[in-house]
């Protein structure tokens, strides 16, 4: 007994020696704290909370055998894409584009790849010299504010359910212990529930009519069928697969957070290429398929961090859960019954904890803006992202396509440019340090 705890105490590395049972319920808990946020992004975007699940399933289990199963990652959905989605569905008018949008996440996926290459074949040092910090970080402050439009509206059709959603968030998130803290999204969301359920704001009707079991893929959702080539397509490329360049940076910061979490630098073993590897892969899949966006989730190196456990086993099984849940229809329609107010209360938050978490990458990174250089980089990107955005972005015609670049497009390109062009790039990527180059686009 006394050389268990003396272990648990420095943290458990092989949880087998808790027994099957344990090892089941530490997987159901990490399945738990990335459901909040997970489930959230179909919510917002109209993809399929089945196949959300199933993506977010797969693609664990994927990244853990690309990473050789060394790295304690769940990957669930990623919220930098939000932006991506709704400029390419029109903010949900146009849903039929959905398809278009995950084919661009699969694209977006392939970026990854050619990072990992990259850095194999020169050096994370000489890669990360075109992604500093005052590239990435304005561009996630600009996602967020290109979001904010659409969480006031999703709030105007019940401001009492978003109220109490927001509220809800904001007292775990300052006053929570231990698990309350780390599923704010998710407490937000059943608090709210809760109320709508007491005030009949929830309609059933389509519950009863679901299935329990089937399929979680439907051909006509899946990016995979949607690569034709059309206007719709090449534009949504343009759109999302910009917004990777922020996201990879965000993985670095999350491989670095894990890695200070559980004492192992995975950024040397197996190594950040490993990672990139199979964060992109994964994404790549869950876009054919018709899921949004994979990424490294914060909420279950929050768990690592409460509970000591650091067995990748667990992440592992917690993907089986969520894969086994993805075939429930009847799960999806008890999913799909959230009312809209308590979607626009939890985005409300979100939305703005995107653009805060991009002023903090900077903070942390410390980024002097006293440098006219740093400032002009900043200055276009988030003038780009938000003007253009506000007129549609600019469209031209290459032949007989017409391809439209949206604001979010035009300001990646634009601040990685500036930083290329312009004299004084000094920043350094530390390879052997385990903290974050990154903030994490998660509340």
């Amino acid at each position: 007994m006394a050389e268990n705890k003396v272990d648990f105490s420095n943290g458990i590395y092989d949880a087998r020696q808790l027994g099957t049972p344990k090892l089941l319920i530490l997987g159901a808990q990490h399945m738990f704290a990335m459901f909040g946020a997970t489930v959230l992004v179909p919510l917002l975007t109209g993809l399929s909370v089945s196949t959300t699940l199933l993506c977010a399933g797969l693609g664990t289990l994927l990244f853990h055998f690309l990473c050789k199963g060394k790295v304690p990652a769940f990957l669930g959905s990623s919220f930098a894409y939000l932006g991506g989605f709704a400029i390419v569905s029109n903010n949900g008018a146009n849903p039929e584009n959905l398809p278009y949008a995950c084919a661009a996440v699969a694209l977006s996926g392939l970026v990854y790849v050619l990072f990992s290459a990259l850095i194999s074949a020169f050096g994370i040092r000489k890669m990360m010299k075109f992604f500093p910090p005052v590239v990435t970080g304005p561009i996630i402050i600009a996602i967020g504010l290109i979001l904010a439009p659409s969480a006031i509206s999703n709030c105007q059709s019940n401001w009492l359910l978003a109220i109490v959603a927001l509220a809800t968030v904001i007292i775990c998130n300052i006053w929570g212990k231990g698990m309350v803290k780390i599923l704010p999204i998710l407490i937000g969301v059943l608090v709210s529930y809760a109320v709508a359920l007491v005030t009949r704001a929830v309609d059933f009707e389509a519950i009863g009519a679901a299935a329990w079991i089937g399929l979680p893929l439907h051909k006509d959702a899946m990016g995979l069928f949607a690569m034709d080539g059309s206007e719709t397509f090449i534009s949504a490329v343009f759109t999302i697969v910009p917004i990777a360049l922020a996201t990879m940076m965000e993985h670095i910061g999350d491989i670095a957070a894990i890695s200070a979490t559980t004492g192992k630098n995975y950024i040397r073993d197996p190594g950040l290429n490993k990672t990139l590897l199979g964060d992109g892969l994964a994404t790549a899949m869950a876009g054919l398929l018709g899921g949004p966006a994979n990424t490294t989730y914060g909420e279950n190196t929050g768990v690592l961090a409460l509970t000591k456990i650091y067995d990748p086993l667990v992440i592992r099984i917690a993907a089986v859960f969520a894969v086994v849940l993805s075939f429930s229809p009847k799960f999806e329609a008890v999913i799909n019954t959230i009312p809209t107010g308590i979607v626009g209360g939890i985005s409300f938050v979100l939305y703005g904890m995107i653009s805060a978490i991009g002023v903090r990458n900077v903070v942390e990174n410390k980024v002097d803006f006293t440098n006219s250089r740093n400032l002009i980089i900043a200055a276009v990107i988030l003038v780009s992202a938000l003007g253009f955005n506000s007129v549609g972005g600019i469209s031209f015609a290459v032949g007989t396509v017409t391809i439209n670049l949206s604001g979010l497009a035009i300001a990646a390109i634009a601040g990685i440019l500036l930083n290329a062009i312009l004299p004084g790039n000094d920043y350094e990527f530390d390879e052997g340090s385990n903290e974050g180059e990154g903030a994490s686009l998660r509340v």
